[in-house]
C-alpha cells in the first residue's frame, strides 16, 4: 500500500483537465439557492444531507451549556471518551498538558482531525491539536463527523473530524462576561470576550479578544480526594517520608543493612520537629508506619489551572465579479500551570551519578566526626524535600494564519466553485520548573563539612575549607524542620525546556457540476495540497545531561513533507420515483506522498437512498490513514516515574490468582514470595509510583501508517405526520491496524507475565536478589490491532407551540459494543467495552423550553455501570476482567448528573444566563482505575477528574451593540 516512488496519474489527469476547463469560461453564477460546502464532502450542494453521521452544536447550545471552552463542550459528548491530558494528570509531563483534546470513540484525540473552517489548526510536536485556542465567542456552529474521512482530509481523520464553522460576519459589537465557581467556592472560572464586526456591499472584517481562566481545585480540599486511595485507605498511597531514612552503602552502590529513620513529632503531612539528626540515638528503627511516610496529596492539584489570552481576525474582500480574498488570522497565548508534591529523594535517584551522604560530613551520624576518624562511613539516604513542591509552568503561544482566493464561475452552464491559498499554524513555547535537584551541588552539600570557629557548618574541613559562597552545607537528614533557605536555594534547580511546531500548506480545491442527470447534477471536485512540517522538544542543557532529579530527557528535531491530491463524485442515481424519492452515491479517494515513509491511497463510498420521503438510509465504506508524528518518528526520548503494579507481586498482582502468570514469573527468576515495594521501602498495598525512573517515548524511524477501515449503516426518520420530529440510528465499526500506541509500563508487564508476549519481557530487567525492576524501557510501536464497533441514537422533537412556550427535546445516545485491542497481530484480542472507562452506554437528553424573552434548559448526562479493578473493595472476585479469567472486578453502577440553566433577554439588546451545572450535587465517587497507577487520569486521587466534583454555580452576560 505504501510505495516511495509510485504515483496516482489518474487522479492527477483528472483535475488537471478539470483546471483547464474552468479556464473556459468565467461567468457569474445564476444559482439563487446557495450552495455550500458539508463537512465530509468538498462538493458543494445545495441539499445538505449526507450519507455521513454529523452531530451539529449550535451557538446557541454552547452558550446554555454553562462551559466556556470548545474542548469542555465537545468532552460531554456522547461519542467522547475520556479526554487525553486530563486536567487533573499533573504528573504528565507532555507538552500538551493544559490545552483540551477530544478523544472521539476512545480513539485517541491524535486520530481525530480538527479544522476550523474546513482547514487544518495548529497541532503540536505528538500531532495534537489543541481546541482551547479557537475563542467560542466566534463560532457560529461545530460540526462533528463521527465518521473515517482521510478520502477528503488526508491524514488523522480516523476517529472522525471536529469542523468548528465560525460565524462568516458580524455587524455591531458583542461582549460576553462569565464567572462560575464549585459550591465549595473553589475552581473559579472566569471568561470574557469581545467581538466587532463591520460589513458593506464588498468586504467584511471581524474582530474578537479573549481571556479565560480556570482555577486550581486543590486534592486536599475535600475528604474523598486528600489522599492517593480514599477515606479507609489513606496509608495506602503514602510514600517517601519528609525526615532522613538511611542504610548502608553496598559494594554495588545500592541500600543493604540498618534501615533506620530520623526521630519526629507530627505525622504523615510533615508538620512535626525532628531531633539532631547527626546523633545516631536520635533514629528508630523503620518499620513504613503512616507516621514516617508522607501523604503526597497533600501538596498536589487534583485539578491544574489555565489562563487563555486570544486575539482572532477574519476579513473578506471582493477584487473581481466573483473572485473574494479571504483570510483569517489567530494569536493565542496560553499559561497552564501544575504542582505535584516535593522531590522523593534517594541516593540513585539517577542511577548514572549516585549521591551518598558523605562519612566526613558534619551531619552524618555514623560518620567520622560522630563515631571517630576512621570509623565513619557513607550513608545511603531516603528524603522527600516537601519544603519545595514541585512546579511546572507552561507558556504555549500559538499562531494561525490562511489566505487565499475564492470564486464562482460557470462552465458549459454549470455552476462551479474554486479556491486557491496558504495556510500557516505554528504552536510552542517554553516550560520552566522547579523543586528538582542540582545533583552536583547536592553532592558537594552533602560532602564534607565541619562547624567553623563562628559556629556555623562549613563546607570542606578545617584544613581546607571551601568558602561560604562557594558551597552552603544541607542537614538532609533533618527534615524540613531543619532545613534552610541557603541550602535549599544551594541545591535546587531550575529546569527549562523549549518545544514548537510548524505547519505550512498550500491547497487549491474545485467543485461544480460536471452534466445533468434525471435525478439531478453529477457533482466533482478535485483538488491539490502541498503540506510540510516541522518540530522540535529540547530540554535544557542541564536537563539532558542527567544531572538533575528533573526527568532527563533528550532533544527531538524533525521534519517531513507531503503531497496530495483527491478527487470526489457524487451521482443521484434516482428521484421521486416509487421506492426511491432518493438514491444517490459518493465517491472519493486520495493521494498522499509522504518523504518520511512513502506514499498511500485511500478511498472512500457512501450512498443515500429514501425509500419513502420520511426515511434517508445512508451508509460508508471508507479507508482512513495515521502518519506518525514527528514525536512518534524523531523523538528523543526521556525519563518517567511510571506508576504501576507489578503482576509478579504475589499479593495483590496477577500472580497471587493466575497459575500461568506464576509459572512466567517464576521463569524470569522472581523470588517465590516476591512483594513490591514503594518509594517508602514497604509493600505496596495498591498501584504505585515506581522507585526508579524508566526510559519512555524514544522515537522509533521505522514506524509504518496506521491504517484504517470504517464502515457506517444508519437511518434517519422524519415523520411527515409528527412534525417537528427526527430520530437517527448508525451503526458504525472502525478497525485500525498497524497501531501506532505509546506503550504504558503496566501494559508492557502485564505483556510479558500475564499475556505471555516475550517480545516485551526483553524491555525490562530486574535486581536478581529483591526481584524489583530496576529498568524498563517503552517507547512507541506498531502493535496489534483496535477495533471498535457500536451504535450512535439521535432524537430530537420540537412540540407544537403553546400558551405556556416553545418545547424542545433532544438526545444523543452512544453504545460501545466492542473495543477489542489485540497487542500484537497474533496475539487474543481483549475487549475492554463496559470496562472504565470505555462505558457501553453514554447519553445526554436535554429539555429546552422558551417563552418570548425567557428561556430554560435541564440537561442530563447518563453514564452506564462500569467495572473497575479490584483493590480495597471487590464486589465480583472470581469474574474474568480485561483477559484475566481469574482477575475480578469492582463493579460501579451507573450515574447521571443533571444540568440547569436560565436566560432572560433584557430590553436593551442584552441576556442573562444562570445555572448550575450538577444541580443536585451528586457526590463524586471512589475509582481505583481513576488514579493513575491503574492508567487513569488523576494524579492524586482515586476520583475522576473529568466529572463533577461538586456542584457548579454560573453566570452569564451577553450584550449586542
Amino acid at each position: 500500500m505504501f510505495k516511495r516512488n509510485a504515483r496516482s496519474t489518474a487522479a492527477l489527469a483528472l483535475i488537471g483537465v478539470l483546471g483547464a476547463g474552468a479556464a473556459l469560461a468565467q461567468e457569474a453564477s445564476t444559482d439563487k439557492l446557495e450552495r455550500v460546502e458539508v463537512t465530509g464532502s468538498r462538493i458543494r450542494q445545495i441539499d445538505i444531507e449526507t450519507a455521513q453521521p454529523v452531530q451539529k452544536i449550535s451557538q446557541a447550545e454552547i452558550q446554555k451549556s454553562g462551559l466556556v471552552t470548545v474542548g469542555d463542550i465537545l468532552n460531554q459528548l456522547s461519542s467522547a471518551g475520556s479526554p487525553d491530558f486530563s486536567k487533573g494528570s499533573v504528573l504528565t509531563s507532555n507538552r500538551e498538558q493544559g490545552g483540551q483534546y477530544i478523544n472521539l470513540r476512545n480513539l485517541g484525540s491524535e486520530r481525530l482531525l480538527v479544522l476550523v473552517n474546513g482547514k487544518r489548526w495548529t497541532t503540536s510536536v505528538a500531532g495534537f491539536t489543541d481546541l482551547s485556542t479557537i475563542p467560542s465567542a466566534l463560532i457560529d456552529h461545530i460540526d462533528v463527523l463521527k465518521d473515517g474521512a482521510s478520502s477528503t482530509y488526508g491524514s488523522d481523520a480516523i476517529a472522525g473530524v471536529v469542523n468548528i464553522i465560525l460565524k462568516k460576519t458580524l455587524e455591531g459589537g458583542q461582549f460576553s462576561a462569565y464567572y462560575g465557581e464549585n459550591s465549595k467556592g473553589d475552581g473559579q472560572t472566569q471568561d470574557f470576550s469581545f467581538a466587532f464586526g463591520a460589513n458593506s456591499d464588498k468586504a467584511s472584517i471581524m474582530f474578537g479578544a479573549s481571556y479565560s481562566k480556570q482555577d486550581t481545585v486543590w486534592a486536599r480540599t475535600r475528604d474523598i480526594t486528600s489522599s492517593t486511595y480514599g477515606p479507609g485507605n489513606e496509608a495506602a498511597g503514602f510514600g517517601t517520608g519528609p525526615w532522613g531514612r538511611i542504610r548502608q552503602v553496598s559494594a554495588s552502590g545500592g541500600a543493604t543493612g540498618f534501615n533506620k529513620y530520623l526521630n519526629h513529632t507530627g505525622g504523615p503531612l510533615g508538620d512535626g520537629v525532628g531531633q539532631a539528626s547527626n546523633v545516631a540515638a536520635n533514629y528508630h528503627d523503620y518499620k513504613g508506619i503512616p507516621e514516617d511516610t508522607f501523604n503526597s496529596t497533600s501538596q498536589m492539584m487534583f485539578q491544574s489551572p489555565t489562563e487563555l489570552k486570544s486575539l482572532f481576525v477574519k476579513g473578506s474582500i471582493d477584487v473581481a465579479p466573483d473572485v473574494r480574498f479571504v483570510t483569517t488570522a489567530m494569536y493565542a497565548d496560553r499559561v497552564s500551570t501544575r504542582q505535584i508534591a516535593g522531590y522523593p529523594l534517594n541516593s540513585t535517584s539517577q542511577a548514572a551519578y549516585p549521591v551518598y551522604i558523605d562519612k566526613d560530613s558534619y551531619y552524618n551520624p555514623y560518620g567520622n566526626q560522630a563515631v571517630g576518624a576512621g570509623n565513619g562511613q557513607d550513608l545511603f539516604f531516603y528524603r522527600r524535600t516537601i519544603e519545595v513542591p514541585r512546579v511546572t509552568r507552561n507558556n504555549n503561544k500559538a499562531t494561525h494564519l490562511d489566505a487565499g482566493f475564492e470564486g464562482d464561475l460557470t462552465i458549459l452552464g454549470k455552476p462551479w466553485s474554486w479556491d486557491a491559498g496558504v495556510n500557516f499554524s505554528q504552536s510552542g513555547g517554553t516550560v520552566l520548573s522547579t523543586g528538582n535537584i542540582n545533583l552536583l551541588n547536592l553532592k558537594k552539600a552533602l560532602g564534607p563539612s565541619f562547624m567553623n570557629a563562628s559556629g556555623v557548618v562549613q563546607c570542606g574541613t578545617a584544613a581546607n575549607p571551601i568558602a561560604l559562597t562557594s558551597c552552603t552545607p544541607f542537614d538532609i537528614l533533618g527534615g524540613p524542620s531543619a532545613s534552610n533557605q541557603a541550602a535549599l536555594n544551594y541545591i535546587m534547580s531550575t529546569g527549562q525546556a523549549t518545544y514548537g511546531s510548524t505547519v505550512k500548506s498550500a491547497t487549491v480545491n474545485l467543485s461544480g457540476e460536471v452534466f445533468q442527470l434525471p435525478a439531478g447534477a453529477v457533482g466533482v471536485a478535485g483538488g491539490l495540497e502541498h503540506r510540510s512540517l516541522s518540530g522540535y522538544d529540547r530540554p535544557g542543557q542541564f536537563e539532558q545531561s542527567g544531572y538533575s532529579t528533573d526527568l532527563a530527557g533528550n532533544a527531538t528535531v524533525g521534519r517531513y513533507n507531503v503531497n496530495e491530491a483527491y478527487l470526489e463524485l457524487n451521482v443521484p442515481v434516482l428521484k421521486n420515483v416509487v421506492g426511491a424519492e432518493l438514491l444517490s452515491f459518493n465517491a472519493a479517494t486520495r493521494y498522499s506522498d509522504y518523504s518520511s515513509f512513502g506514499n498511500t491511497t485511500n478511498s472512500k463510498v457512501s450512498f443515500m437512498w429514501k425509500p419513502i420521503k420520511d426515511v434517508l438510509t445512508r451508509g460508508t465504506w471508507a479507508q482512513g490513514f495515521r502518519a506518525p508524528t514527528l514525536a512518534d518518528s524523531f523523538g528523543g526520548g526521556s525519563q518517567s516515574f511510571d506508576s504501576y503494579l507489578d503482576p509478579c507481586d504475589t499479593k495483590l498482582g496477577s500472580a497471587a490468582t493466575t497459575p500461568s502468570t506464576q509459572a512466567n514469573c517464576a521463569a524470569a527468576g522472581v523470588p517465590a514470595n516476591f512483594r513490591q515495594v514503594n518509594q517508602a521501602g514497604t509493600p505496596v498495598t495498591a498501584a504505585t509510583q515506581g522507585i526508579v525512573a524508566f526510559n519512555t517515548g524514544a522515537g522509533n524511524s521505522f514506524l509504518k501508517p496506521e491504517t484504517a477501515t470504517t464502515k457506517t449503516l444508519g437511518v434517519v426518520y422524519s415523520p411527515s405526520q409528527i412534525k417537528g420530529l427526527t430520530a437517527g440510528l448508525d451503526w458504525y465499526r472502525i478497525q485500525v491496524k498497524n497501531r501506532i500506541t505509546a506503550i504504558s509500563a503496566t501494559y508492557v508487564l502485564n505483556q510479558c507475565y500475564v499475556q505471555g508476549v516475550q517480545s516485551f519481557c526483553s524491555s525490562l530487567k530486574r535486581d536478581p536478589v529483591t526481584g524489583m525492576i530496576t529498568s524498563l524501557s517503552r517507547g512507541n510501536a506498531n502493535l496489534g490491532q483496535l477495533e471498535t464497533e457500536g451504535l450512535d441514537l439521535d432524537v430530537s422533537y420540537q412540540f407544537p407551540s403553546t400558551s405556556y412556550g416553545q418545547f424542545a427535546v433532544r438526545t444523543n445516545t452512544s453504545y460501545v459494543d466492542k473495543y477489542e485491542i489485540k497487542s500484537t497481530d497474533t496475539s487474543d484480542p481483549i475487549n475492554y467495552a463496559g470496562a472504565y472507562p470505555y462505558y457501553r452506554v453514554k447519553s445526554n437528553i436535554s429539555l429546552d423550553w422558551k417563552l418570548n424573552v425567557w428561556s430554560a434548559t435541564f440537561s442530563t448526562r447518563y453514564y452506564s455501570k462500569t467495572k473497575v479493578d479490584c483493590a480495597f473493595t471487590c464486589s465480583n472476585p472470581d469474574e474474568p476482567l480485561l483477559g484475566d479469567p481469574t482477575a475480578g472486578f469492582d463493579r460501579k453502577g451507573a450515574v447521571m448528573y443533571h444540568d440547569l440553566s436560565v436566560g432572560y433577554k433584557t430590553p436593551w439588546k442584552g441576556q442573562i444566563l444562570v445555572g448550575a451545572n450538577n444541580v443536585f450535587n451528586k457526590k463524586p465517587r471512589l475509582n481505583i482505575d481513576a488514579n493513575s497507577g491503574y492508567g487513569g487520569n488523576s494524579s492524586s486521587s482515586s476520583v475522576d477528574p473529568d466529572l463533577p466534583i461538586d456542584r457548579f454555580f454560573w453566570v452569564r452576560y451577553n450584550q449586542t451593540f
